[in-house]
């Protein structure tokens, strides 16, 4: 019997794709989803009773309520973040932005009321997540982390080294304290 060879597809850029490798994805999505989908239909239940109560609830008030809460649900449902060797992906409702984690160009902090992590690669392909995501999950913390360091290794990585050193400080404060905490050194 031959051997049989496959070859990896090359992906939107041209670059070949990684084969499939350990995939982390980020295990408090699924509860953060749940909380939007709450949060919406609480709202939606409140907005329905007031109307009910005060007997202005009709079928146009009611579709501009559950437009409301649909909203509001598109509003709060993070991304799903997913990191495998070579690759961070971030899946909203409609899209998926996807970043090559081995070839980085460049990791910046966003200016804005909610911190968000901004990374861009050699293909100029770009991903906005949440810091947050990467420090509590530490199978995709441990695959973006050696990914960045080879990045920094190939000399890809222009700008961003401090932005990467402070969040690897910010997860290292992060365990400490949890280990002191589970420990009993509080």
């Amino acid at each position: 019997m031959g051997q049989r060879s496959t070859h990896a597809a090359p992906d939107a850029h041209g670059a070949e794709a990684q084969p499939p490798g350990p995939c982390a994805h980020d295990i408090h999505w699924a509860g953060e989803m749940r909380s939007a989908i709450g949060f919406a239909s609480l709202l939606l239940t409140a907005l329905f009773a007031v109307d009910a109560g005060s007997g202005r609830l009709d079928v146009t008030r009611g579709l501009l309520w559950a437009g409301l809460a649909c909203l509001l649900f598109a509003i709060l449902l993070p991304h799903r973040v997913s990191v495998r060797p070579g690759l961070l992906s971030a899946q909203g409702m409609l899209t998926t932005h996807t970043v090559r984690t081995d070839s980085l160009v460049s990791v910046r902090w966003s200016d804005g009321v909610a911190q968000r992590m901004i990374l861009r690669d050699l293909h100029g392909s770009q991903v906005e997540i949440d810091p947050t995501v990467l420090a509590r999950n530490p199978a995709m913390w441990h695959l973006f982390d050696a990914d960045s360091r080879s990045s920094i290794g190939q000399g890809s990585l222009r700008r961003g080294t401090t932005a990467l050193r402070q969040l690897a400080q910010r997860i290292d404060r992060e365990t400490a304290q949890t280990v002191f905490q589970v420990s009993g050194l509080h």
